[in-house]
């Protein structure tokens, strides 16, 4: 088989149940974004320390589940799909790592070690998923669980940065009004 088929060369692809749409088609464009997270995860999981890897597998396969949930056109029943339990995992986590950091009382910049850097990264394409799939939501019906995930995992690829960086030595670099260049008038 190769792995080009020549198919999408029109500006289509094809969903779940081989229903064709456009490429720019926001239920496209919701499951590229999260196809993307998952890389973005990737490139963190080239520096993660084995705990910190077991989770982002984890994460990884939750996402393919919900790429496949959102690949199906919403008049199908997808086969899979983020339950709560994924969810109230993800939530755990968050809680776990934020008891290893100092609370947060300011605004932080994103960087640090290599992993938080590219957690910070993946957090921020997560964000662009969750706006791509609440931009889907409002047009055909998108279980809520699916907006609920990206939230969620935002917050905790925030947490793992920030714990990345305490675990590597290097303190969270505030961001404070004061520091930039223009100001409000």
């Amino acid at each position: 088989m190769k792995l080009y088929t020549k198919h999408g060369d029109d500006g289509s692809t094809g969903l779940i149940g081989n229903v064709r749409v456009r490429k720019d088609d926001p239920r496209v464009v919701a499951y590229g974004d999260v196809d993307e997270t998952n890389a973005a995860i990737g490139v963190a999981l080239s520096s993660s320390e084995k705990a910190t890897s077991e989770i982002l597998r984890t994460i990884q396969a939750d996402l393919f589940v919900l790429g496949a949930e959102l690949a199906t056109p919403s008049d199908q029943t997808p086969s899979m799909t983020i339950h709560g339990e994924g969810i109230a995992r993800l939530e755990r986590w968050i809680d776990e790592f934020c008891e290893t950091v100092e609370p947060l009382r300011n605004f932080i910049l994103p960087g640090g070690s290599p992993l938080a850097a590219a957690l910070h990264l993946a957090r921020t394409v997560c964000r662009r998923a969750e706006r791509s799939v609440v931009f889907l939501a409002a047009r055909e019906p998108v279980r809520r669980e699916a907006i609920v995930y990206l939230n969620r995992l935002s917050d905790l690829l925030f947490a793992l940065a920030r714990a990345a960086n305490r675990q590597n030595g290097i303190s969270d670099l505030l961001w404070h009004a004061s520091s930039t260049s223009q100001r409000a008038s």
